[in-house]
């Protein structure tokens, strides 16, 4: 029957023999059977091994059994730059490498200053490829880069630190004041003082980089940085370091006690003055009252039993039985001549007594 189009416009149907359809069934049959499969798949191998890409974080180097071809793939001076790029199959290869700033950390080695200390110092750095062509035909890959950083950054680093004082390697800036104590300024001595430099860590740092950077220019790396990390003393040393810092301490504390041992006696030396001077004083104020008191006493009793020959009489009579009292007890004996001042009292007991008749008369 006739075949119906849009338009109202009629064909007939194409006959089976015809050679387009002939075509078509014989190139189906060779695309399902195993030789067309197989053409499928080396042809999908060569499309895909002639077709590459390049990120915009690294850089292609081509070789063609096993030597470079061509120019760099998006490199620093290079004219072609990331994307889509093609290359014969199976013939050539591109080589990777990375374009960013790498990282560098060597291992801790030992080393002497020019002071004679020995110190272990850790370095770090950083890195890249300038030189991707030069680069893989004189290390490869970044493994082998990393083992000549290591020999060419650490040789240099030895030989600056070699140079320079201990001093020089810990400290970095030259005006740096440090924080002291008032107690330790004021005792004077070198504590808590920071000795001079003169360049400091900073430039030995440039210095390091100045040195290896032509070296390893040579392999295509440019260097960018280099860092002391950390500084330590050797381990045998770091025992006899504590001795030493403690032995300054003790001198510290030592000259602080003799310091006080020397204040505490001035102390005591200037109570003891000060003691001696109040007792003096106190003394020499008593016996001056004692001796006014004394002289009006006297001046008193002066004027009291002077007054008339019955009051000197009643005087006498008193002091006498106040030295009775004092030189006689109840078991004393007394030798006294018939004549004594003392023994007037005596012969009057009994006989005439003219003291008491006064003492009446009063």
């Amino acid at each position: 029957p006739p075949t119906t189009f849009t338009g109202g416009k009629t064909m007939s149907p194409m006959p089976i023999n015809h050679p387009v359809l002939v075509f078509a069934r014989r190139a189906g049959d060779f695309l399902f059977s195993p030789v067309g499969l197989a053409g499928i798949v080396l042809l999908a191998i060569v499309v895909f091994g002639c077709a590459y890409t390049v990120d915009q974080t690294e850089q292609v180097v081509i070789t063609q059994f096993g030597r470079p071809v061509g120019s760099p793939i998006n490199a620093v001076d290079s004219a072609s730059g990331a994307g889509l790029h093609f290359k014969i199959p199976f013939v050539q290869t591109a080589n990777s490498f990375d374009k960013r700033i790498l990282e560098w950390d060597g291992q801790p080695s030992e080393m002497t200053t020019r002071d004679k200390l020995y110190v272990v110092v850790d370095t770090f750095g950083r890195w890249r490829i300038a030189d991707p062509l030069r680069y893989f035909q004189s290390l490869r890959d970044e493994r082998s880069a990393l083992s000549r950083l290591d020999d060419i950054i650490g040789s240099e680093t030895r030989n600056v630190i070699a140079r320079h004082d201990l001093i020089e390697v810990v400290r970095s800036d030259k005006d740096r004041t440090p924080e002291q104590d008032a107690i330790l300024a004021e005792s004077g001595g070198t504590i808590g003082v920071l000795p001079p430099i003169r360049i400091g860590r900073h430039r030995l740092e440039d210095q390091i980089l100045a040195a290896a950077s032509p070296k390893v220019g040579i392999w295509g790396i440019e260097l960018l940085d280099v860092k002391i990390k950390r500084l330590n003393y050797k381990q045998g040393v770091i025992e006899k370091i504590y001795d030493r810092m403690k032995s300054e301490r003790l001198q510290i504390a030592e000259r602080f006690r003799s310091e006080g041992a020397g204040e505490a006696a001035k102390i005591s030396g200037k109570k003891e003055r000060d003691l001696s001077q109040i007792e003096s004083d106190a003394y020499r104020e008593v016996e001056q009252i004692r001796g006014r008191a004394d002289a009006e006493a006297s001046e008193i009793y002066a004027n009291a039993y002077t007054s008339s020959p019955m009051a000197a009489d009643f005087y006498t009579f008193v002091k006498t039985l106040d030295t009775y009292k004092t030189t006689l007890g109840r078991d004393s004996t007394l030798v006294l001549s018939t004549d004594s001042d003392l023994f007037s009292l005596l012969k009057s007991i009994g006989g005439k007594a003219a003291p008491a008749p006064a003492a009446n008369e009063k």
